[in-house]
C-alpha cells in the first residue's frame, strides 16, 4: 500500500502543477484554456524531436518547455485578447469556444505531422529505497522538479513585486491600474508562464510513462478536475487537490482497474463540489 501512495503522490505532484496552470489563467482572466493540455503535448513532441536529432536531453527538454512558451505567448497575443475585451459572461463563452478551436487545431496538426511520435526520457541508474519501498529515479527526479517548481511560484506570488501584481489584479483589477499596474501585461506574463507550466509537467511526466502525441484531451480533462476540485483561482488548492486525485488515481488503478479510474476521478471531483461547491481551498462566494 505504501508503494501505490508514494506512485499517486508523484502523480499527484503532476496533476498539482498542471492544475496551477489553468488557475492562473482563470483567476486572471476568467477563461478556462481548453488548449492547456495541447501546450504540454507540444513540448514533449518538441522536446522529442530534438532528442531523435541528437540534442541532449536536459537541452531538449528545456527546449520543448520553451517550445510551450511560445506557442502560449502566440495565443496570447492574438486570439486572446479579442476575448479579454469581452465582458466577464462572454469572456468565459468566448474563450471556451476559441481555446477548444485552438485545441482540435494543435491536435489534429501534431496527429498528421507526428502520428507515432512520444515523449519518454528514461532516467538512468538504480531504485532509490524511500520509507521502504524501491523508486525509480525518474520518479524521483520528476517529484523533485514538481516541487521545486511549486515552491518557486508560492515563493514568487508572496515575495517578489511582480508575484504581489499578479495578486492584485487577480483580487481588484481596477484598483491595481489605479497604482499603475498593467493588466495586461500580467495577464500576458500569466498565460505564458501557464504553458511553460505545462511544458514542465509533459516533461516531468515522460520519465516516469511515455507522453504521446494523442495526451493532449487527457491531460487538459485532468487539470480542469484539478483545478476545479482545489477551488478555481486557488493555487495551493491545486496542489492539494493534485496530491489527493493522484493517490486516488494510483489506488483505483491498483485495487480496481485502469478501465473506470476516469470514473472515479469525476465522481471524486463531483462529490468534492457537492460537499464544498468553492473547491477545497477556493474562497466562498
Amino acid at each position: 500500500m505504501t508503494a501505490v501512495v508514494l506512485d499517486g503522490i508523484v502523480l499527484g505532484l503532476q496533476f498539482g502543477l498542471l492544475g496551477v496552470g489553468l488557475t492562473l489563467v482563470y483567476g486572471l482572466g476568467g477563461v478556462l484554456n481548453l488548449a492547456h493540455g495541447q501546450l504540454a503535448v507540444v513540448a514533449a513532441i518538441a522536446a522529442a524531436l530534438a532528442l531523435g536529432a541528437g540534442v541532449p536531453a536536459g537541452v531538449a527538454a528545456l527546449g520543448g518547455v520553451l517550445m510551450a512558451g511560445l506557442v502560449g505567448l502566440i495565443l496570447d497575443a492574438s486570439l486572446m485578447r479579442s476575448v479579454y475585451r469581452q465582458p466577464t459572461e462572454g469572456r468565459v463563452l468566448l474563450g471556451l469556444l476559441l481555446t477548444l478551436g485552438v485545441s482540435f487545431v494543435i491536435a489534429g496538426f501534431l496527429v498528421w505531422q507526428f502520428p507515432i511520435e512520444a515523449l519518454s526520457l528514461n532516467i538512468g541508474g538504480g531504485a532509490v529505497e524511500l520509507l521502504g519501498v524501491r523508486m525509480r529515479r525518474g520518479s524521483l527526479l520528476a517529484s523533485a522538479i514538481a516541487l521545486v517548481a511549486g515552491g518557486a511560484l508560492l515563493a514568487f506570488f508572496r515575495l517578489s513585486t511582480l508575484g504581489r501584481a499578479v495578486r492584485s489584479v487577480i483580487q481588484d483589477e481596477e484598483g491595481a491600474k489605479l497604482v499603475g499596474i498593467n493588466p495586461a501585461s500580467i495577464r500576458t506574463f500569466i498565460f505564458v508562464l501557464s504553458a511553460i507550466l505545462a511544458g514542465l509537467v509533459a516533461i516531468t511526466r515522460s520519465m516516469t510513462s511515455p507522453v504521446p502525441v494523442t495526451a493532449g484531451i487527457d491531460l487538459t480533462i485532468l487539470a480542469l478536475v484539478v483545478t476545479v476540485v482545489g477551488g478555481l483561482g486557488s493555487v495551493p488548492g491545486a496542489f492539494v487537490a493534485g496530491i489527493l486525485l493522484g493517490i486516488v488515481n494510483t489506488v483505483s488503478s491498483f485495487y480496481i482497474g485502469q478501465y473506470i479510474t476516469s470514473i472515479v476521478l469525476l465522481a471524486a471531483a463531483a462529490l468534492t463540489i457537492v460537499l464544498r461547491p468553492s473547491g477545497l481551498l477556493g474562497q466562498r462566494p
